[in-house]
């Protein structure tokens, strides 16, 4: 029997299901990513500028992301000139080039700093290099997308056109980051035994660096002969510098959340976390990528 001056019982704490090895929701995770590459592979099939449409969306909710992010840490980043800015710079880069996109990126910076001094003294160094910082690793990294889209003109006929260096360039771009990333991920979880960077990243092992390299080269490789008329060594110069970006810049991402105490920048792709866990090799590799293609392919 139990009187008004019981203590009440706690409440029963939600479990979080155990995922193994894996680490993640398999089925939400592949349902998710068919639909992400299915989106990508009809703009770029149907109308290659449509993708244009994809990359500036992405740019939008990555700032969205980080600001929810970054607000862990009281700072403030302004995302309207952001997301506006960071669209103009992708649509820039796609139709003027890489001038353009270095000027856009210098007047969204300014824009951005005049945005904050609405807000007074306090907290505008910080809330300005934040600002400064987003502006660097979303948009404009984001934007050698549209320059690599943009090798193959900017004013396609509709319809399917793998003739198109751009179109080419492109999923050469994410096939082989896609290629480190799931190379990394199996290797990692049938023969991770060495951590990489254990304070980290717990999970990211040599091993699976390792898969990734391999992964990497093989799909450059292939990619690079048959489907873009390259050379074979361009396809090992490709794949290993994909591998090594694309563990920099997961790494990068997994101290930023340390830092802000957080495990996704957000729940909007089901199995996946938040747009910038997704993000966070492709932003990394997208300009040596380009790079690489610009100078000894196209």
């Amino acid at each position: 029997m139990t009187t008004s001056d019981s203590p009440a019982a706690p409440a029963p704490q939600p479990q979080q299901k155990d995922h193994g090895r894996a680490g993640r929701d398999l089925p939400a995770a592949v349902g998710s990513a068919v639909v992400l590459v299915g989106a990508i592979l009809l703009s770029l099939f149907f109308w290659k500028t449509a993708f244009m449409g994809i990359v500036a969306a992405a740019v939008a909710v990555a700032v969205w992301e980080l600001h929810r992010g970054l607000s862990a840490k009281d700072v403030d980043i302004p995302e309207q000139p952001l997301m506006v800015g960071g669209v103009a710079m992708v649509v820039v880069a796609y139709f003027w080039g890489a001038p353009a996109l270095v000027t856009a990126t210098a007047v969204t910076a300014l824009v951005v700093m005049l945005w904050l001094l609405r807000r007074g003294v306090d907290g505008y160094v910080k809330n300005a290099t934040a600002s400064v910082f987003t502006l660097v690793y979303v948009p404009f990294l984001a934007s050698f997308v549209a320059l690599l889209l943009s090798e193959g003109g900017t004013t396609p006929a509709l319809g399917l056109d793998l003739d198109d260096p751009g179109v080419r360039g492109v999923i050469t771009f994410i096939a082989i980051t896609v290629a480190s990333d799931t190379g990394g991920y199996v290797a990692g979880v049938l023969f991770g035994r060495h951590p990489m960077a254990k304070v980290i990243s717990p999970k990211k092992s040599w091993e699976g660096f390792a898969g990734s390299v391999v992964a990497t080269v093989a799909v450059g490789v292939w990619l690079v002969t048959s489907f873009l008329g390259g050379e074979w060594w361009v396809g090992v110069v490709l794949g290993l510098i994909a591998a090594v970006m694309a563990t920099l810049g997961d790494l990068c991402e997994s101290v930023m959340k340390r830092d802000l105490g957080i495990k996704d920048m957000s729940q909007v792709i089901p199995g996946h976390g938040g747009l910038m866990d997704r993000l966070d090799s492709l932003l990394a590799t997208v300009a040596p990528i380009w790079l690489v293609l610009y100078y000894l392919v196209f």
